[in-house]
């Protein structure tokens, strides 16, 4: 194998490995992120929160 062919197989690795890892990131992201339609759900959404809590929550 060239010394180009090794180069560019390196960076396209490389590149597949940093948008599979900047993939979950993002869904994880969005997964976490609370999406609020208008401030009255918003102020739903806080009252609930608090009244709920995580099992790992001690």
């Amino acid at each position: 194998m060239s010394l180009g062919m090794t180069l560019v197989m390196l960076i396209v690795g490389w590149l597949a490995v940093a948008a599979a890892m900047l993939w979950g990131v993002l869904r994880i992201s969005r997964r976490h992120h609370p999406h609020y339609r208008s401030a009255d759900a918003a102020k739903m959404a806080q009252v609930v929160e608090h009244k709920h809590r995580h099992a790992a929550a001690h």
